[in-house]
């Protein structure tokens, strides 16, 4: 079985989405400077950066987000769904699969536990990450099944939006990674304890 990875995009300050997040602005009013490493603000993207990104898949089988997270997402990520494999949507509004190219959507109403069950049915040897948003992190990290966290922390300051460790259990992190570039710093964590984690 795979790890249970959250990876995400912070600012400095601690954020992971300005404020007014809508379909319109996915990461917030002025929050696409949070994406820069990835070019979608139009920034160029390195070499080192491009390989990052590109890691995100190689060793992953699906992924797990919020509803908010893919009713901003599902435009921006065009025809194909982006991911090419199965997605999990927790949300607690029903819906049909949800198939765009090698991209399954599933929207799973009984819970994270329930969610990632079927992530890591589908993954099979592969991990499973955690993309999005913040508040389905946390519920990950507070039940403690987070195995690594990745975070790729950006120099900017958005002074107020969605915070990532807003509330939760005290984790133990060791840090096994740290990869830097003109754009941001990569950084890998792996959990080695925290109230709830038994694995």
């Amino acid at each position: 079985m795979g790890k249970l990875i959250l990876e995400m995009t912070m600012s400095l300050d601690g954020l992971t989405a300005a404020p007014k997040v809508s379909v319109d602005h996915p990461l917030g009013e002025d929050g696409e400077r949070l994406h820069g490493w990835l070019g979608i603000d139009g920034s160029p993207v390195s070499e080192t950066d491009r390989e990052i990104s590109a890691e995100m898949f190689t060793d992953t089988g699906a992924f797990i987000f919020g509803r908010r997270t893919f009713d901003v997402g599902e435009g921006p990520w065009g025809d194909d769904g982006t991911f090419g494999m199965p997605c999990f949507v927790v949300t607690n509004r029903p819906r049909e699969q949800l198939v765009k190219g090698r991209t399954t959507f599933t929207f799973v109403t009984d819970g994270i536990e329930s969610a990632l069950e079927q992530a890591r049915a589908a993954a099979g040897d592969k991990d499973v990450i955690v993309i999005g948003g913040a508040e389905v992190a946390r519920q990950y990290l507070a039940a403690g099944l987070i195995d690594e966290v990745r975070i790729h922390l950006m120099p900017v300051l958005l002074g107020a939006g969605t915070r990532l460790f807003d509330s939760g259990p005290r984790l133990q992190l060791e840090r096994t990674r740290l990869v830097e570039s003109p754009a941001v710093t990569h950084l890998t964590f792996r959990v080695t304890g925290s109230p709830q984690k038994t694995r």
